[in-house]
């Protein structure tokens, strides 16, 4: 981990009410993030989504607390499991939305939009509409929306989930050269999954929570030089590892 903390997660506790009984989501969760790329690794239901909402602001907990180390309003982009494009807007003004919210002049909001549209390789798309898009383009617009803003911390929740595995391995290539390029500011990624080889290609450490309630089981550095091919002993090695603790 960098010796700059980005955040500091302390004894995080969600539950949610559902007909006749509370159901406690995270129990207790506690780590730290420096400028690092992290995974966050779980079975289906464990809580993992909620975390990042909670990150993000969306949710409350119900207990603990997030110290953001960077700034009291630190910029934080979010991509979704699914693009969550609004059909009747293009690509370029699908982009600049979040820009529009935070009251970013239009014309600024413009360029940062198409800026973040090049990165993703859509700087020719800008004119088109949702349904005219492939899966795999419809999340790169995803992706350059939250990067439009110029995060600090990009949160990610199974981005790769529901495409193709050739575009998902394309993806991932991308957003890796992103991160480690810097032509976005970004201080750290949290990347929620539950596909261990992925998390062993990408990032630099994985949580591994439990089933739901989530508790941490166990962190697993990756102290592996990128780039990272699934043909490597040592990402075999790694992989068959973080199994252990999740099975």
């Amino acid at each position: 981990m960098s010796s700059e903390l980005v955040l500091s997660i302390r004894g995080l506790s969600k539950k949610y009410k559902v007909p006749g009984r509370e159901v406690l989501v995270l129990d207790n969760i506690s780590f730290d993030v420096g400028e690092e790329f992290i995974a966050i690794l779980g079975p289906s239901g464990c809580g993992k989504s909620t975390l990042l909402r909670i990150i993000a602001g969306v949710e409350k907990p119900d207990a603990g607390a997030i110290d953001f180390r960077i700034g009291h309003d630190p910029r934080i982009g979010f991509v979704f499991q699914s693009p969550t494009l609004l059909p009747w807007m293009t690509v370029l003004g699908n982009t600049m939305l979040p820009l529009l919210a935070r009251g970013v002049d239009a014309g600024e909001a413009r360029d940062k939009a198409r800026r973040a549209l090049s990165l993703v390789g859509l700087g020719e798309f800008e004119d088109f509409y949702p349904n005219e898009l492939s899966g795999g383009m419809k999340q790169r617009v995803n992706i350059a929306r939250a990067l439009a803003i110029e995060p600090d911390i990009l949160l990610l929740d199974e981005p790769f989930s529901n495409l193709d595995p050739l575009t998902a391995e394309t993806l991932r290539s991308e957003v890796i050269d992103l991160w480690l390029s810097g032509v976005v500011p970004l201080k750290a990624v949290i990347m929620v999954t539950h596909n261990v080889e992925e998390a062993v290609l990408m990032s630099d450490r994985i949580i591994i929570f439990s089933p739901r309630p989530a508790k941490i089981v166990k962190e697993v550095r990756i102290g592996l030089k990128r780039p990272r091919s699934r043909k490597m002993p040592e990402v075999q090695a790694l992989v068959d590892e973080v199994y252990s603790y999740v099975s």
